[in-house]
């Protein structure tokens, strides 16, 4: 099988996805560049086609560029000329200032479809520690696309170190990312403006699981909860109606068999709802391969529906 992952690298214990090639840490960003697969370019050129059925009459397509890779010459996709392409060292080169200040580290990076998407992920040296040991850091994400897939998206996600389960951070009203359009240049210090490199953002995330942590959850308002996050009808308990594949699994983790799920966290509180989908999203859901699964959990379906999961938690606190 083919592997949407082409290249990546990562410092510290082998990522969830188990994945990529292992650095140690503090390495320069010419060695992340070659080792995640980013040593190269994203160059351009005119789209001819042709238009005669018995012979070659070439012609050309002005409003339109196909995008290719400078070392294998694939192409990539086939854009507007306006289209504004972000490459592949643009996107290690985002975090330079913030790991020579201090606190920030790269941890992943690497390249998904070819050269399609490309994104690096580094810790903040935030971390918080809710009742239990359940262990949360956060990260900074940053990601973009050349085939309009995904805008330029810089977020803060946490990783709960039991299970390793991800979840974006909300950043005020933008759902925990600053997105860039392909149509607009990439501005990286702009990008780091809006988003408020710092503390803030973490703050009021640290301050919402901990209260998620500590609601009770009764086991009809569980059901409930699922039901509003799969849209699924509401089954009552003892009802001889099949339950989907994703309600069963939902249900199982949250009652003691997901990672970390019977600390006094997460054990019957809102929390350990939330932490069902992102262990469900990450670990156990379908997918083709590893590499899939990473694609749907940080950009695809996946990700969409761990911030339903997180929203509708934050419900239960009203």
């Amino acid at each position: 099988m083919s592997h949407l992952i082409e290249t990546m690298a990562f410092v510290g214990a082998t990522p969830w996805h188990g994945l990529g090639n292992q650095l140690t840490e503090q390495q320069p960003l010419d060695v992340w560049q070659h080792e995640a697969g980013m040593n190269w370019t994203i160059e351009q050129s005119d789209v001819l086609f042709n238009v005669a059925s018995d012979g070659m009459h070439i012609r050309l397509h002005s409003d339109a560029k196909v995008l290719y890779r400078s070392d294998t010459l694939a192409p990539l996709s086939v854009v507007s000329p306006r289209y504004k392409v972000v490459q592949p060292h643009e996107v290690l080169h985002f975090y330079n200032d913030l790991v020579h200040a201090g606190g920030f580290e790269l941890e992943t990076a690497g390249v998904l479809k070819g050269g399609r998407k490309l994104w690096a992920l580094a810790r903040t040296g935030q971390e918080t520690l809710l009742k239990g040991g359940d262990r949360v850091k956060a990260y900074l994400l940053l990601a973009t696309s050349c085939d309009g897939t995904l805008c330029t998206t810089a977020q803060f996600t946490s990783i709960r170190v039991v299970c390793n389960n991800t979840l974006q951070l909300a950043v005020g009203d933008s759902r925990g990312a600053v997105k860039v359009p392909h149509s607009t240049v990439f501005d990286p210090r702009a990008v780091k403006e809006s988003l408020g490199i710092g503390l803030s953002a973490w703050d009021r995330f640290i301050g919402d699981i901990k209260l998620l942590s500590r609601r009770p959850v009764s086991p009809e308002e569980a059901r409930r909860y699922f039901a509003e996050v799969l849209e699924e009808p509401l089954q009552e308990e003892g009802d001889d109606a099949v339950t989907s594949r994703a309600m069963q699994q939902l249900s199982v983790l949250y009652a003691g068999g997901g990672m970390g799920s019977l600390l006094s966290s997460s054990r019957n509180t809102a929390w350990g709802l939330v932490n069902a989908v992102t262990e469900y999203v990450d670990h156990r859901r379908r997918a083709r391969s590893q590499d899939y699964r990473l694609d749907s959990a940080w950009f695809g379906q996946g990700a969409q529906l761990k911030d339903k999961a997180l929203q509708q938690a934050m419900l239960l606190l009203a």
